[in-house]
């Protein structure tokens, strides 16, 4: 009979009426994915590019004093204080512990894209707690300093925060009211 709906088609109405109310979130976790893979790769880049300098016995000192000559900075500025001085707290720095910091940071960056890629609960908690971690060391850099550098950081972390704040919530709200795919449950594991 052609008029009646069978039990399959019921149940498969039903699960894709309950998806269409709940969230996606998949674009919005994609973005944050690339984004946190990004923070890692540039990390790593500048730190292989820190060793190549200091492997290379480049005297990092003359090349902040030629730099700040070439783009004709008063050497009485703060910046060119700010510009010498790191260079030479950079001389000092052991090549082997910047790189081991790095590899260590872009590794969790690495970790935390993946699991937002394939929108994995665990890989939204780490993104949470590690943004989250950042904000009060991002807070004080700008009272401290205040730039248009350290208000782009904070806040596009305190909006990645949100976000996934958000995700999370949505989901735990999605579960408790029942709109939360099946597929999303047992794919997840979680």
């Amino acid at each position: 009979m052609r008029g009646a709906a069978t039990t399959s088609e019921m149940i498969s109405s039903n699960q894709h009426a309950r998806q269409c109310d709940s969230h996606d979130h998949h674009r919005g976790l994609r973005t944050v994915s690339i984004l946190e893979a990004s923070k890692g790769v540039l990390v790593l880049l500048v730190a292989f590019g820190f060793a190549e300098v200091i492997h290379l016995h480049i005297d990092l000192e003359d090349a902040a004093q030629n730099l700040i000559n070439f783009l004709q900075i008063d050497p009485d500025r703060r910046i060119s204080h700010a510009l010498m001085h790191a260079a030479g707290k950079m001389m000092d720095t052991n090549v082997l512990t910047v790189l081991a910091l790095a590899l260590a940071y872009s590794s969790l960056r690495f970790v935390e894209s993946y699991g937002l890629w394939r929108q994995r609960i665990w890989a939204e908690w780490l993104a949470i707690i590690s943004g989250a971690i950042y904000l009060p060391l991002e807070l004080y850099n700008l009272i401290r300093r205040p730039s248009i550098a350290h208000w782009v950081i904070l806040l596009v972390n305190v909006a990645i925060v949100v976000y996934i704040a958000w995700v999370r919530w949505d989901e735990i709200k999605g579960r408790q009211q029942g709109r939360v795919p099946a597929a999303r449950l047992a794919r997840d594991g979680d």
